[in-house]
C-alpha cells in the first residue's frame, strides 16, 4: 500500500513539473492547425464574413491557447463589428502572453481611442515607442488614431442631436 501511494505521489509530482512546461511554446511553435484556422478567418475576415471569421478564431484557440496572433485578430474583428470592450479584453489575453506585442498594444490603444479613454491610448502609445525603439508601424497606426479621434462615438452624438 505504501509503495502505491509513494508511486502515486511522484505521479502527480512529475505532472505538475511537466504541465507548466508543455503548456508554454515560443510563437515559432504555434500548433500547425491553430495556424491554419487563422489563416482562413483572415481571408473570412477580407471577405467581410466577420462571424465565421470568429468561430474560426475561436477554434485556432481551442487547438492552441498559446496562439496570441488569434486573440489579437479576435480584437480587429471586434473592433470592426464595433465591439469595442471586447476588443481590449482579447488584446488583454494575447498580452498576457507577451506584455511587449506591439500589435496588440496598438489594437488595444485605437478601441480605447473608439471608447474615449484617449489619455489610457496614449498610455499605450507611449509604452509602443519604448518597445520600438527605431520605430515599428503600430507606432504610426495609434498615433493616427488618437489623432482622428473616436470615429464611432462621434458618429453616435451626431445622430442623437438630430431634432424632428
Amino acid at each position: 500500500m505504501q509503495s502505491f501511494l509513494r508511486l502515486l505521489l511522484i505521479g502527480v509530482g512529475a505532472f505538475a513539473l511537466a504541465a507548466p512546461a508543455a503548456s508554454q511554446r515560443a510563437d515559432d511553435q504555434i500548433l500547425p492547425k491553430s495556424a491554419e484556422l487563422q489563416r482562413q478567418a483572415r481571408e473570412l475576415v477580407a471577405a467581410g464574413k466577420f462571424e465565421q471569421a470568429e468561430d474560426a478564431l475561436e477554434t485556432a484557440l481551442a487547438v492552441d491557447p498559446r496562439n496570441r496572433g488569434a486573440f489579437v485578430d479576435i480584437a480587429r474583428v471586434a473592433e470592426k463589428q464595433h465591439l469595442f470592450g471586447k476588443a481590449i479584453r482579447m488584446t488583454n489575453k494575447a498580452l498576457m502572453l507577451e506584455p511587449n506585442d506591439p500589435d496588440a498594444i496598438a489594437v488595444q490603444g485605437e478601441a480605447m481611442v473608439e471608447m474615449g479613454a484617449i489619455a489610457r491610448a496614449q498610455a499605450n502609445l507611449q509604452k509602443l515607442q519604448t518597445i520600438c525603439k527605431g520605430g515599428c508601424p503600430q507606432i504610426a497606426q495609434l498615433s493616427g488614431a488618437i489623432s482622428r479621434g473616436p470615429t464611432v462615438a462621434a458618429a453616435k452624438a451626431s445622430q442623437s442631436t438630430k431634432s424632428n
